[in-house]
């Protein structure tokens, strides 16, 4: 289904302007969410997130508009299912100067979410492709995703599951489609957001949550080697939740900080069950 123009509709039934600038220049932002049981889950964090991208890329926006492209998909069907908001900043006359009458298109899709998805296992392969700080693309959930595109890609050919995107100072910043954790000991270390790193939901939620169980959590500027000596590594997204990385570049990582990990997924799924009328994920979690 597809939430279009204000309304609810089937997909066949929505006119796209072949002159948007989100189709023809990726101009536009969005943000992707699970919902269960009808209620969409840290929307609030969601929408505070794609209001300050279309801030910051000057797209005009009402937040009254978005929530309602959201709940009222959710809504549809109790069913766990994925939302994915987009934002373009509408049609406009040919080149790159933005319009200076904006009329911004949204509209957002519902999918079925794969209870297999949560807390999972996948692998890593560094992709040649660099995370430029400078950009907007590399901090901020813009339609520019050729480089994620590319690096999976790349990634995958090498038989991984995932890229990992460093900075162009050779850091750590991200995979292709999540932010990254190193447990050593009881602690947690993630990279700095230093404009290489999208500010996650999940990575905040975990960042606000972790020291309540007496984790402490550090952002710092990390390293290939901090990754592979570390008691474990793992991945947040605000669809899979909490994934562990087995294996780098072909060399099989720690799986020490089993623990740890351990009590970050029930605060997820704790989460979840408190904002989510009960709903249980069932963690397949990770024994290799």
């Amino acid at each position: 289904m597809l939430w279009y123009d204000g309304k609810v509709i089937e997909e066949q039934d929505a006119r796209f302007n072949l002159a948007d600038r989100g189709l023809l220049l990726g101009d536009g932002v969005f943000e992707t969410l699970p919902a269960f049981n009808g209620l969409p889950f840290l929307m609030g964090a969601h929408l505070d997130r794609i209001m300050a991208a279309a801030e910051q890329l000057d797209i005009p926006l009402e937040r009254i508009t978005l929530e309602a492209a959201i709940t009222e998909l959710a809504q549809l069907d109790p069913a766990p299912c994925v939302i994915r908001l987009t934002v373009t900043r509408g049609a406009g006359p040919r080149g790159l100067v933005p319009p200076k009458a904006m009329n911004p298109l949204v509209f957002s899709t519902r999918t079925p979410w794969n209870p297999s998805l949560a807390f999972s296992a996948m692998t890593l392969a560094t992709t040649a492709i660099r995370r430029n700080p400078t950009s907007p693309t590399s901090s901020r959930k813009t339609l520019a995703y050729l480089d994620n595109l590319m690096g999976i890609k790349e990634a995958q050919a090498k038989g991984a599951d995932d890229a990992l995107f460093l900075s162009t100072d050779g850091s750590i910043a991200c995979t292709s489609m999540a932010n990254l954790f190193i447990v050593k000991g009881n602690s947690l270390l993630t990279p700095l957001l230093k404009g290489s790193v999208l500010p996650g939901i999940m990575r905040q939620f975990l960042i606000d949550q972790a020291p309540k169980l007496g984790i402490e959590v550090s952002e710092k500027t990390l390293y290939l080697e901090d990754l592979l000596q570390a008691d474990q590594v793992f991945a947040t997204n605000s669809v899979r939740f909490l994934t562990r990385i087995t294996a780098l570049d072909g060399a099989i990582l720690s799986n020490r900080g089993t623990e740890v990990v351990k009590a970050l997924v029930e605060v997820m799924a704790e989460a979840v069950r408190v904002n989510n009328r009960g709903f249980e994920i069932k963690p397949a979690l990770m024994t290799g």
